[in-house]
């Protein structure tokens, strides 16, 4: 997997094994962070959480292409070894909670300007974790294979991708 764009662009990380994680194509992270960009502009003096860390894949595209703060939740200790692996190799500061991200996403007391929403397909968990991230995110990206209910978000824009969909939800204050 490649890093897709900013200062980055081009560089090789690595991922956790496929039954662990599902990494999100070049193309569809491609697609995310150019309508993001649309929508919120630069993204420098942003912040950005990834609560389903993965490889840390998205986490790394976003401090690429210029967001200051990037946060990253990981429960799979093999996940964690992987993202510490991938920050390192790019000589960057990573700031890594460990646990189940619904738990930490309760005890974290940060605001963050988007939040990128990836849970395990068919999880079940979009509701609730939209629920908990009232207050706590301005943007939030959901990646996902069914409809999802967005509750009290607007739905700014839905992308379509093969089997996955990527919408792109507005906090309604």
């Amino acid at each position: 997997m490649i890093i897709t764009g900013g200062k980055y662009k081009g560089r090789k990380i690595s991922a956790p094994d496929e039954s662990i994680t599902r990494p999100t194509l070049s193309k569809v992270r491609m697609g995310v962070f150019n309508t993001l960009y649309s929508l919120i502009g630069d993204f420098e003096g942003k912040s950005f959480l990834d609560m389903f860390g993965g490889s840390g894949l998205m986490g790394l595209e976003a401090l690429s292409r210029g967001f200051s703060n990037v946060t990253v939740f990981e429960k799979n200790p093999k996940a964690v070894n992987v993202i510490k692996k991938n920050y390192s190799a790019l000589n960057l500061t990573l700031n890594l909670l460990v646990g189940d991200s619904l738990k930490l996403i309760e005890k974290i007391g940060q605001r963050f300007d988007v939040v990128y929403v990836d849970p395990p397909y068919m999880s079940g968990i979009y509701e609730e974790v939209f629920g908990l991230l009232k207050g706590k995110a301005e943007i939030i990206i959901a990646e996902h294979s069914e409809n999802i209910n967005t509750g009290s978000y607007e739905l700014i824009k839905t992308k379509n991708y093969g089997g996955k969909q990527i919408s792109f939800l507005r906090n309604n204050k």
